[in-house]
């Protein structure tokens, strides 16, 4: 078990200043063993209630008694109106918008690059979860259209990409640059072992530009490689533990 601090940690962006949000870590919360800490991860299988707890926790550190909208994510690009649905039947998607005050946007990660958007003039907010799957399936910019259809413009749209997996620590499959196509060489770099390794937090911002969106700011905060601050779906899976904590990512309406 890894021995995390009992302060809830939460990172937050200057190109969100003014909005309630944060990027929280692994410290903070009540799970223990090998998911000790901060684990808000419904997919994971630590003790319900500890859960519950994690995410009540959460929410109070960035926008206390909101209400708390998640999604059941599937490394997709649909994104989706925050809705009422509880959490035990939460529509498949991997990002979410709102207009709502008092509605707090949750997005999950554990390697893969939670991002979190705004339009503070228009009062519209996203929220999308973006693993290579959902980045290349084009989740940055259904995120944008959503939030659009809302009442945000693009150009006015401010973005930040939160932890995710570095690519000194993330190999990929000759297979994966040969589908980006050589367009996409500057996203690759060859890693010790020969293989290639993708910069999963530049595509996603060059993604959010390609969409329209002018103010992005990327944070370069690696998951794998701070196992005292972040979960990390492939840290574990390299050190054969079975199972992994997620960490939230949380944007809100006051």
């Amino acid at each position: 078990m890894t021995p995390r601090s009992q302060d809830t940690e939460v990172i937050r962006a200057a190109a969100l200043d003014g909005l309630p949000h944060g990027f929280l870590g692994s410290a903070g919360g009540v799970s223990e063993g090998q998911l000790a800490g901060l684990n808000c991860g419904w997919g994971s299988g630590d003790d319900r209630d500890a859960i519950a707890e994690n995410r009540r926790r959460a929410v109070d550190a960035v926008l206390p008694g909101a209400r708390l909208v998640t999604v059941h994510q599937v490394h997709g690009a649909d994104a989706l109106e925050a809705g009422d649905w509880p959490d035990h039947d939460r529509p498949p998607a991997d990002a979410l918008v709102t207009n709502r005050p008092g509605t707090l946007l949750g997005i999950l990660a554990a390697d893969c690059a939670p991002i979190l958007l705004a339009d503070a003039e228009a009062g519209v907010i996203g929220a999308a979860h973006a693993g290579w799957r959902g980045a290349v399936a084009g989740v940055a910019a259904s995120t944008v259209a959503a939030m659009e259809q809302l009442g945000a413009r693009r150009d006015r749209i401010a973005a930040a990409v939160g932890p995710c997996i570095a690519q000194r620590y993330y190999a990929v499959d000759p297979e994966f640059v040969d589908r980006l196509g050589p367009d996409h060489d500057r996203f690759f770099t060859d890693g010790p072992a020969g293989k290639p390794h993708f910069d999963l937090e530049s595509f996603v911002v060059a993604s959010l530009a390609d969409a329209g969106v002018t103010r992005i700011e990327a944070l370069g905060l690696d998951t794998y490689g701070a196992p005292d601050r972040f979960f990390s779906y492939r840290r574990a899976t390299h050190s054969g533990e079975p199972d992994y904590g997620r960490q939230l990512s949380l944007i809100g309406l006051a």
